[in-house]
């Protein structure tokens, strides 16, 4: 098929996450301000300077078979349980070819993890260290591999189109995404599975997060502990879990009478080039990256309504974000409602953008914004309308947008934009 420049849809998705263990419970959670983080029960955490983490809400052991779930990573298995949700709320009943809605040449995959298998990787190192060479899994290189989620879930529907995985620290579902998006504009495929998934929930990323002072190290109040844009933010929690859209050529999804959520207009990209963890101060690469989205799409930010952060918690990184989008967006950002949801889920890492695309995806189209918890005292540099208490309703007449920015150490960039249709 030749080059085209086709209309991207959503038309399916799948979460789980600290706060239900699909994408209903998980907005559910996020309407309700529920937060997702727990004190880390056990021994290995008990020495630890962070001893909170917001975990899936249901165990992939309490959803997958054994069988399958003992030769998948724990991020691949979030990756399985999203895209099986995502593939069916689309509308599809069977693997492609077998579902006579989508060939596999046509279908792809492109699934991002920002670190991959490594509770695999630790937990095999230590089975070596202690019990010896021949009990190590043969399965652990597929498992550890960060292509691996998507692998999987390529095996799950018969994706032949590509199975692919960008891998951007904080950035990389977002990346992914954007990615999938432009499979389909080439017309390299009509249906694309993305999304994106982590689980880092173990000793070693937590010490080593915890030693760049980049977490929260509220061990007494948990659930207050995520706190971005609160005069008292000290860093983010991390979380684990998926979030996965079906994305479609808006043609392919007509043809076979899908539900539509909603437009994806395009991505907006760019590289800080500044420091390998820090956040660039004035918002330089963030600025880019939104003024980069808006020539790619012509989105007239006047639409833009509704605006699902990057806001992990930390000092710096809050502000520089919306210190860029105010030097973008000028007066447009004050009728822009800000959601701040990773103070409800917690940090995700490369999963964030997965379930970050579903709440906005979910905002749109209920025309509904979800609030920022643990606001107490809004820090006086916050020049911008952030969404506190309740839920916030969206404009219920005309065509509406929102963006989805996800940023990640390395100086990675990545913002999304969606559009009712």
């Amino acid at each position: 098929m030749s080059p085209t420049n086709r209309t991207v849809v959503v038309t399916g998705i799948g979460a789980t996450t600290p706060l239900g263990g699909d994408s209903a419970s998980t907005w559910e959670g996020l309407l309700a301000g529920r937060s997702g983080v727990t004190p880390l029960e056990g021994e290995r955490f008990a020495e630890l300077p962070v001893r909170i983490a917001a975990r899936a809400a249901v165990d992939p052991s309490e959803v997958l078979p054994r069988p399958l779930a003992r030769k998948l990573d724990r991020s691949a298995q979030f990756a399985v349980i999203a895209a099986r949700e995502a593939w069916a709320d689309a509308g599809y009943t069977a693997p492609a070819g077998e579902d006579a809605q989508i060939a596999p040449e046509r279908l792809g995959t492109v699934i991002a993890s920002g670190i991959g298998g490594v509770t695999t990787l630790l937990d095999q190192y230590d089975v070596l260290k202690e019990k010896g060479v021949r009990r190590v899994s043969p399965h652990t290189v597929p498992m550890l591999m960060p292509n691996g989620p998507s692998a999987n879930v390529g095996l799950e529907v018969n994706a032949q189109a590509g199975v692919h995985t960008p891998v951007s620290a904080c950035a990389s579902g977002a990346e992914a995404i954007g990615y999938a998006v432009e499979m389909i504009r080439t017309g390299r495929a009509d249906v694309v599975l993305a999304g994106g998934t982590e689980a880092a929930i173990h000793p070693l990323p937590i010490a080593a997060f915890a030693n760049m002072m980049a977490m929260s190290k509220n061990n007494e109040n948990p659930e207050q502990a995520s706190r971005p844009y609160d005069k008292a933010r000290d860093g983010f929690v991390l979380g684990e879990g998926a979030g996965v859209v079906i994305l479609e050529s808006a043609e392919h999804a007509a043809a076979r009478g899908a539900r539509v959520y909603c437009e994806v207009l395009g991505q907006g990209l760019s590289a800080d080039s500044h420091h390998i963890a820090q956040p660039e101060p004035t918002g330089r690469g963030v600025a880019a990256a939104v003024q980069n989205l808006l020539d790619n799409t012509g989105l007239d930010p006047a639409e833009l309504v509704h605006l699902n952060a990057h806001a992990t918690s930390t000092p710096q990184g809050d502000t520089a974000e919306l210190k860029a989008l105010r030097k973008v967006l000028g007066d447009d950002l004050d009728h822009i409602a800000i959601s701040a949801t990773k103070s409800m889920t917690g940090h995700l890492l490369g999963g964030a953008g997965g379930i970050e695309t579903v709440a906005t995806v979910l905002a749109l189209y209920n025309r509904l914004a979800p609030p920022t918890i643990n606001v107490d005292d809004l820090d006086e540099d916050i020049d911008a309308d952030i969404v506190r208490g309740e839920p916030r309703k969206l404009p219920a007449d005309g065509p509406i947008s929102a963006i989805n920015n996800s940023f990640g150490f390395g100086g990675h960039n990545v913002t999304l934009a969606f559009r009712t249709v």
